[in-house]
């Protein structure tokens, strides 16, 4: 069988694509080349004249160029260029806040429960009784999102592919 690749438009045999490629459906799937950049294709950076082999690398670079002026939501500093990166700093164990990763990731969970705006992004969802969590820990991937189905460990990982896969910056107000 063969497809078109849909970012250089060339008509390759599925041996070309990638199998995570190939299960993004006819017209969503990219070829090897165009995935690994090696189509002669730079993208440029519009802020530092940086060249990237892929539109994915220039995306992940301008990361760097966003102001870190995100706080996080336990200790308060202010230094993260997005929502994710401060929820992330306190799933890793090391804000002075939540020390550990299991306690850490612990408090994400239960201040994701209690945010109205995550419950379509949580599975298994703990009843709340009284402001006290009625369950014993937190699932092995409580966070799903909504657009693909695809789901998470860490709220940090949603928050970034959603950010990444479907622009959306918006969760926990983020």
């Amino acid at each position: 069988m063969a497809r078109n690749c849909a970012e250089c438009g060339d008509y390759f045999y599925n041996s070309n694509f990638s199998r995570n490629q190939l299960m993004k459906g006819l017209g969503n799937s990219r070829c090897k080349d165009c995935v690994g950049g090696h189509n002669n294709v730079s993208y440029q950076c519009n802020q530092c004249d940086r060249t990237f082999n892929s539109s994915n690398q220039l995306k992940m670079h301008m990361q760097v160029h966003r102001p870190k002026n995100v706080a996080c939501p336990v200790c308060g500093d202010a230094r993260f260029s997005s929502g994710a990166n401060a929820v992330q700093h306190v799933e890793s164990g090391y804000c002075r806040g939540c020390k550990g990763k299991d306690f850490a990731r612990q408090q994400i969970y239960e201040y994701a429960a209690t945010k109205r705006q995550m419950n379509p992004y949580m599975t298994n969802v703990p009843m709340l009784t009284n402001g006290n969590q009625a369950y014993g820990g937190v699932p092995d991937f409580p966070y799903t999102c909504q657009e693909c189905n695809k789901s998470f460990r860490q709220l940090s990982q949603l928050m970034q592919h959603q950010d990444n896969k479907h622009s959306n910056m918006r969760m926990l107000g983020y």
